[in-house]
Order: C-alpha cells, then sequence, then structure tokens
C-alpha cells in the first residue's frame, strides 16, 4: 500500500480468491490503499473501564453509545520498515488488527458483514502521550495525526485463512524485549458488529481499512527504538522510531 501514490482500482475489480494460500501484497497495484484508514477509539472493554469516570465528567459526561472513531489522515501513514518521528517523550504503541474492506459495506448486518472482508493486516495505531496524569476520553488531534504515526502492514492475509479474527494473539516487541502480549478478544464490538455499525452511517469501499482498536495498557517506545507487532495468523510490522526535529519539521 502506497500513502503518496493511491490507486483507486475500478468497480469491477475484487480481491484475489481468498484459498488460505497465498498473501495479498498491498503496496503494488492494482491493491494499494485506494480509499481511507478508520481506527475504532475505545473499544477494548478494560481501556473503557479505565477511561469511565474521566468519561461520565463534562463536556462528555456519558459512556460513549455509538463507536468512538479518528479517521487517519494520509500523512499519517507508513508502510513496514518506515522510520517514525518521535518527540523526547516517544510514542505509544498501538498494536491492532486491520480489517480490509473487499466489497461495498452498507448498512450491513453482523451476520454478513464478514462477507464484504478481504482479508486483514498488522497495524500500529501510535499516539503521542498526552500530558498529566488525567485520562483523556477523545485525545486531540494533535496527538493522533501525526506524521507515519499508522504503520500498516504491506501484506493482507486473506480473510478465509484467519478462522476467528476476535481471537488473535497479540505481541508487542521493544527492541526484541516483549513490552505487551494481548489478543484481539474483549471488544465491545468484534470485526463483524464494528463493520455493522459503521455501515450504518458510513459507507466503507473496496480498499478502505478499519482498525479493530488497541488494548489496554499500550507500551512506550522511545526515539532510537524498534518497534514490531506480531499478530498470529496475519504477520510481524517493524519500525523505528526517530528523533523528531521541531525546527526543520522533518526527522532526524
Amino acid at each position: 500500500m502506497s500513502p503518496t501514490q493511491p490507486t483507486s482500482p475500478p468497480a469491477s475489480t475484487a480481491f484475489p480468491p481468498t484459498d488460505g494460500a497465498a498473501r495479498v501484497r498491498m503496496d503494488v497495484a492494482p491493491w494499494r490503499l485506494s480509499g481511507v484508514v478508520v481506527a475504532a477509539q475505545i473499544n477494548h472493554r478494560p481501556q473503557l473501564a479505565a477511561l469511565a469516570e474521566a468519561a461520565r465528567r463534562a463536556p462528555y459526561k456519558a459512556l460513549p453509545g455509538a463507536p468512538v472513531l479518528a479517521v487517519q489522515s494520509r500523512n499519517t501513514l507508513a508502510l513496514d520498515g518506515d522510520e517514525v518521528p518521535a518527540g523526547a517523550d516517544g510514542l505509544d504503541v498501538g498494536a491492532t488488527l486491520g480489517i480490509v474492506i473487499g466489497r461495498v459495506a452498507c448498512r450491513v448486518s453482523a451476520a454478513d458483514a464478514l462477507a464484504h472482508v478481504a482479508g486483514y493486516l498488522v497495524a500500529n495505531d501510535l499516539s503521542a502521550p498526552i500530558p498529566g496524569d488525567t485520562p483523556h476520553y477523545r485525545p486531540g488531534a494533535r496527538f493522533k495525526l501525526r506524521d507515519r504515526s499508522c504503520p500498516l502492514g504491506a501484506e493482507v492475509v486473506p480473510a478465509a485463512a484467519v478462522a476467528d479474527p476476535d481471537a488473535l494473539a497479540v505481541r508487542v516487541w521493544i527492541d526484541g524485549a516483549l513490552a505487551q502480549a494481548t489478543d484481539t478478544a474483549e471488544r465491545l464490538r468484534g470485526v463483524a458488529q464494528l463493520i455493522a455499525d459503521v455501515s450504518e452511517f458510513m459507507t466503507l469501499n473496496p480498499g478502505d481499512v478499519l482498525l479493530l482498536g488497541i488494548s489496554q495498557g499500550a507500551p512506550r517506545a522511545l526515539p532510537g527504538q524498534t518497534v514490531s507487532i506480531e499478530i498470529d495468523g496475519v504477520g510481524r510490522l517493524t519500525n523505528r522510531l526517530v528523533h523528531d526535529d521541531p525546527s526543520t519539521g522533518s526527522a532526524a
């Protein structure tokens, strides 16, 4: 998938047969990212529990009843192996499952939702640390939309090769040391329900990527460290954090 050279496949184009054998490369035509990346936020039950008190305070005064989403702008997208600029405080690692849409999904039911999935990839929904000790229900754009803060795996595992996307082990490694062991379970909305709820108000098109959401307890990585995310049966995504130079607007 190429954030800088998107290619929109024709409407008649379908993803290759999902026979569970070959992986589909997403960085070559016609499978380049052709749409949007939408990340579910606060979709892990322990994460919501940790934020419950903050969510009940003004201005929200209630727990979310609908999916909390963040649209990843083009500047956030990166590929496996890309360097990611980070401030001195580093970035919180957001290991998550990417759901690649293969058929138009508009107001689909949860029962039919998985038929609209082409496959899955590994993603890292990185976030800048929020100052202070108070949990934030909805982090501001300046924390979530940093350059190259949403690396996506270059390959998609066909949907047929993943028996249960809601029961996949997820591991985060920082400089080769295990920093987090979690999974895709305990979601407020699993893959099918998330697709159903999002497609109720937003049409998802082939090439769009929906991120399932990170788990509570995201580890922090600092500039100079290498982050690898593994999702069983899906793959591995590796990126190195580098120092961000605010005086030039570039990474050093």
